[in-house]
């Protein structure tokens, strides 16, 4: 941060000189209390300034935690909530303070210096992020950010007042980005109910009523294990690596909610490797299913469009193959992915949260099968139909990424000093600073002062002993 890019009277100071972090206070004891608020990271909101969000815990069972107190800015410091932005400002506590994860740090603004809100909306202006997100340290996946590094965050100044008309200025623009920001969510929301009810009507013969008037209708209902061969995928001898090149591995996390394949991130298998591998192939025409952990039952499917010749699926996938002269596979595809194909899937679902299917849950799959030229043509109209609806989706992508854009452009422009005018009338930056500072050294030569007569004090009893 250059400060000749900022107005005369702005300054640039450490984060720790217009912030205090909150500390529990001595001798206070939470078992005065029979419950307290406690937020977990679950109710931490991203983004949000201000949340009510608490859940009321006995105090005899809270092991640990994070004191905060009402007002407080609460910020995630540990991946990825941080990155994701997770912070807010929790207000009305039934108690004098609340308890939080330890994996918080409470903020609180320095009274006549800095504007909590200020404060609240620097944290989450998208280069403050970056620099924070590179100061955590910790092992992968447990990366946190101390308090000692957001400490260190330097943060332009503006005078009190400039603060308080930036916060205004910024509630307002944010105000008139919220409506149609809400309204692009919510037509996305019912985009997706358009997809679903599409999918339910084309299992139901409803898209394909007209065209069956001139063919043969003939609709039976068969049990997936029936017309299909299962196969897990499989770790390759030597492993996956975090290579640039090889053949992609594909896991659970690489399988989108549209039904494609998302290779951010990927790790490869090196060719040699990938040589010996006696199962996980894939090849098109393959659906693949994830068998365990948070997205159970996410469906795919291997088109001509997937881009790589060789690749291979790790052991938490399936891959499910059809006999295309029973049925097309992107038949089955599209009804395994319908709402009704992955209720099934998930009626085999087994054990608690990390649990998963096993692999016999194709005996609890029954697909409405018809001849395979009706079932040509339902796939013909779906893709008519759910093309309009991706269309749609991209450009709702595209408004809502705009929108982001032009948040944090004016979350940038605030931090430079070119969100509102600026009032020569305003006390300079400096002059808090000064005041403050004024106001903490008359307190050192006490301390000195009284350091000095312990010392005397502890001398004159040796010396006292050593005469005795």
């Amino acid at each position: 941060m250059n400060p000749m890019d900022l107005p005369l009277n702005w300054r640039i100071v450490r984060f720790e000189e217009v912030a205090t972090f909150t500390k529990k206070p001595k001798g206070l004891r939470y078992s005065e209390y029979d419950e307290v608020p406690f937020v977990p990271m679950n109710l931490i909101p991203i983004a949000t300034l201000f949340s009510k969000e608490f859940i009321l815990k006995p105090t005899d069972s809270i092991s640990s935690g994070t004191y905060f107190e009402a007002g407080d800015i609460l910020l995630a410091k540990i991946t990825p909530s941080l990155e994701n932005g997770k912070q807010s400002i929790i207000e009305d506590l039934p108690t004098p303070f609340g308890i939080a994860t330890t994996e918080v740090i409470p903020i609180r603004e320095v009274e006549g210096v800095s504007d909590k809100i200020y404060l609240f909306y620097y944290l989450l202006n998208p280069d403050v992020r970056t620099l924070l997100t590179r100061k955590m340290q910790g092992t992968t996946g447990r990366l946190r950010l101390g308090t000692k590094a957001l400490a260190d965050v330097e943060i332009p100044l503006p005078p009190l007042p400039e603060q308080r008309r930036i916060v205004a200025k910024l509630e307002v623009l944010f105000t008139q980005l919220d409506a149609p920001v809400d309204s692009l969510k919510k037509a996305q929301t019912q985009l997706q109910r358009y997809r679903r009810s599409i999918l339910k009507a084309a299992f139901e013969g409803a898209l394909t009523r007209e065209w069956r008037d001139g063919h043969s209708d003939s609709w039976e209902s068969i049990n997936l294990n029936e017309f299909i061969t299962l196969e897990s995928g499989s770790r390759p001898k030597g492993g996956v690596r975090g290579i640039l090149e090889g053949i992609p591995s594909l896991g659970g996390e690489h399988l989108n909610a549209d039904g494609g394949f998302n290779f951010e991130k990927i790790k490869y298998i090196p060719e040699k490797f990938f040589e010996s591998l006696n199962k996980g192939r894939i090849y098109p025409d393959d659906i693949i299913i994830v068998k365990d952990g948070a997205t159970t039952g996410k469906t795919s499917f291997v088109d001509s469009n997937f881009p790589h010749k060789d690749a291979a699926v790790n052991e938490h996938l399936f891959i499910v193959r059809v006999d295309s002269k029973f049925a097309l596979p992107k038949f089955v595809f599209y009804y395994l992915f319908s709402s009704k194909g992955q209720q099934q899937i998930l009626s085999d679902f087994r054990g608690a949260t990390v649990g998963g299917i096993s692999r016999n849950f194709p005996l609890k799959v029954n697909v409405p099968i018809p001849l395979l030229t009706e079932q040509a043509q339902i796939v013909s109209e779906l893709e008519r139909y759910l093309s309009v609806a991706d269309e749609i989706e991209a450009t709702l992508d595209a408004e809502l990424k705009r929108a982001e854009r032009l948040r944090q452009s004016i979350l940038k422009e605030a931090f430079c000093g070119k969100l509102v005018p600026q009032d020569p009338n305003d006390e300079p930056a400096s002059m808090l600073l000064e005041k403050i500072q004024n106001q903490k050294e008359p307190q050192q030569p006490q301390r000195k002062k009284k350091a000095a007569k312990a010392k005397v004090a502890s001398s004159a009893k040796q010396l006292s002993l050593l005469l005795d």
